[in-house]
């Protein structure tokens, strides 16, 4: 599941393309959530695939957790909540569903 796959495409003004920027809201609390600490050095996209087994959400998790400006790597002792797949799905298709 891309995150850019419905992402506009616009041109500057000189004429040359890019990308309009995207942003998926943080999704809510759910029951479904999980709650980890991170015990050693962790990347986001290694835990993305964990969880998710899609390396590419791991912005899910950065963006969830306020992380991830600069860096994919999550230092030891820090609580994360990963967001439920089921949660993550809905949010992307209601969004791609608006566009």
């Amino acid at each position: 599941m891309s995150r850019y796959s419905t992402t506009t495409v616009i041109k500057d003004e000189n004429g040359k393309r890019r990308a309009a920027t995207t942003i998926f809201p943080i999704p809510g609390r759910s029951e479904d959530d999980i709650y980890i600490t991170v015990t050693s050095d962790e990347r986001l996209d290694t835990l993305a695939h964990k969880f998710y087994k899609d390396v590419q959400l791991w912005w899910v998790i950065a963006q969830t957790n306020g992380i991830g400006k600069g860096t994919y790597i999550v230092p030891s002792g820090v609580t994360l909540r990963i967001p439920s797949v089921t949660k993550i799905m809905s949010l992307v298709n209601q969004r791609n569903k608006n566009r």
